[in-house]
């Protein structure tokens, strides 16, 4: 064993970086799930005085 073998730091390897982006991005993709479930998919109000959760629809006043 007379010649000595570089290693590299870790980050400059490809399997770390594989086994990151994974969970990475699944929590990319859970961070946008729920931007859109709250900001474009509210319950909105159907018109004045009535709002509709899900498949019911209630009056809110009369």
């Amino acid at each position: 064993m007379s010649e000595q073998e570089i290693v590299k730091p870790w980050f400059k390897q490809l399997w770390p970086w594989l086994l990151i982006s994974g969970p990475a991005i699944a929590a990319i993709g859970c961070v946008i799930t729920i931007y859109l479930a709250l900001n474009m998919h509210a319950d909105k109000p159907v018109r004045d005085g009535v709002l509709k959760q899900g498949l019911k629809v209630e009056q809110t006043s009369k």
